[in-house]
Protein backbone atom coordinates (compact mmCIF):
# COMPACT_ATOMS: atom_id res chain seq x y z
CA UNK A 1 0.00 0.00 0.00
CA UNK A 2 1.35 3.43 -0.87
CA UNK A 3 0.25 6.62 0.88
CA UNK A 4 1.35 10.23 0.87
CA UNK A 5 3.33 11.49 3.84
CA UNK A 6 3.24 14.96 5.39
CA UNK A 7 5.35 16.41 2.57
CA UNK A 8 3.01 14.98 -0.10
CA UNK A 9 5.53 12.36 -1.24
CA UNK A 10 4.49 8.77 -1.82
CA UNK A 11 5.93 6.21 0.55
CA UNK A 12 5.34 2.51 1.01
CA UNK A 13 3.38 1.71 4.15
CA UNK A 14 4.61 -1.46 5.83
CA UNK A 15 2.11 -3.57 7.75
CA UNK A 16 2.95 -5.96 10.57
CA UNK A 17 0.86 -8.69 8.94
CA UNK A 18 3.13 -8.52 5.87
CA UNK A 19 5.95 -9.98 7.99
CA UNK A 20 4.24 -11.90 10.82
CA UNK A 21 1.02 -13.81 11.42
CA UNK A 22 -1.12 -11.54 13.58
CA UNK A 23 -4.13 -12.15 15.80
CA UNK A 24 -6.74 -9.49 16.72
CA UNK A 25 -4.28 -6.67 16.14
CA UNK A 26 -5.60 -3.09 16.35
CA UNK A 27 -4.80 -0.78 13.45
CA UNK A 28 -2.27 1.21 15.51
CA UNK A 29 -0.16 -1.96 15.84
CA UNK A 30 -0.82 -3.02 12.26
CA UNK A 31 0.74 0.20 10.94
CA UNK A 32 3.78 1.09 13.11
CA UNK A 33 4.54 4.11 10.90
CA UNK A 34 1.57 5.85 12.57
CA UNK A 35 3.51 6.23 15.84
CA UNK A 36 4.96 9.74 16.23
CA UNK A 37 6.74 11.93 18.81
CA UNK A 38 9.68 9.70 19.60
CA UNK A 39 13.16 11.08 20.37
CA UNK A 40 14.58 10.43 16.91
CA UNK A 41 11.71 12.36 15.32
CA UNK A 42 12.03 15.35 17.68
CA UNK A 43 12.80 18.74 16.14
CA UNK A 44 15.13 20.22 17.38
CA UNK A 45 16.94 17.13 18.72
CA UNK A 46 17.54 16.96 22.46
CA UNK A 47 20.87 18.15 23.81
CA UNK A 48 23.34 15.26 24.33
CA UNK A 49 24.20 16.53 27.82
CA UNK A 50 20.67 15.80 29.06
CA UNK A 51 20.34 12.37 27.43
CA UNK A 52 19.86 9.48 29.86
CA UNK A 53 19.83 5.72 29.46
CA UNK A 54 16.09 5.74 30.08
CA UNK A 55 15.54 8.16 27.22
CA UNK A 56 17.57 5.86 24.95
CA UNK A 57 14.96 3.11 25.37
CA UNK A 58 12.14 5.37 24.23
CA UNK A 59 14.13 7.17 21.58
CA UNK A 60 13.33 4.88 18.64
CA UNK A 61 9.75 4.39 17.43
CA UNK A 62 8.43 0.82 17.24
CA UNK A 63 9.08 -1.08 14.04
CA UNK A 64 7.34 -4.03 12.44
CA UNK A 65 9.71 -6.35 14.28
CA UNK A 66 9.21 -4.87 17.77
CA UNK A 67 5.40 -4.56 17.70
CA UNK A 68 3.45 -7.40 19.39
CA UNK A 69 1.79 -9.85 16.99
CA UNK A 70 -1.25 -10.51 19.18
CA UNK A 71 -3.41 -8.25 21.31
CA UNK A 72 -5.62 -9.31 24.22
CA UNK A 73 -7.11 -6.23 25.89
CA UNK A 74 -8.18 -6.28 29.51
CA UNK A 75 -11.90 -6.62 30.05
CA UNK A 76 -13.79 -4.70 32.70
CA UNK A 77 -15.68 -7.74 34.05
CA UNK A 78 -14.11 -7.64 37.52
CA UNK A 79 -14.71 -3.90 37.89
CA UNK A 80 -18.33 -4.22 36.78
CA UNK A 81 -18.97 -7.06 39.25
CA UNK A 82 -17.28 -5.11 42.06
CA UNK A 83 -19.37 -2.04 41.30
CA UNK A 84 -22.57 -4.07 41.62
CA UNK A 85 -21.58 -5.83 44.86
CA UNK A 86 -19.45 -3.16 46.54
CA UNK A 87 -16.15 -3.49 48.38
CA UNK A 88 -15.65 -6.02 51.17
CA UNK A 89 -16.17 -4.62 54.67
CA UNK A 90 -14.58 -6.19 57.72
CA UNK A 91 -17.12 -6.50 60.57
CA UNK A 92 -14.84 -8.44 62.94
CA UNK A 93 -14.04 -7.37 66.50
CA UNK A 94 -11.03 -5.07 66.89
CA UNK A 95 -8.88 -6.51 69.66
CA UNK A 96 -5.69 -4.51 69.11
CA UNK A 97 -4.63 -1.77 71.51
CA UNK A 98 -4.60 1.79 70.30
CA UNK A 99 -1.17 3.39 70.14
CA UNK A 100 -0.48 6.34 72.37
CA UNK A 101 0.06 9.62 70.56
CA UNK A 102 2.37 10.92 73.30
Amino acid sequence: MECTNVRGQYEKVIKTSDFYRTCKLPKRFEYPSWFHAYGIQRKPPEHPLYRTTTSEYGRHPPSVHTIPTSFYPNTQEFTKALAKAGNYRNYSLNTGMDRSVV
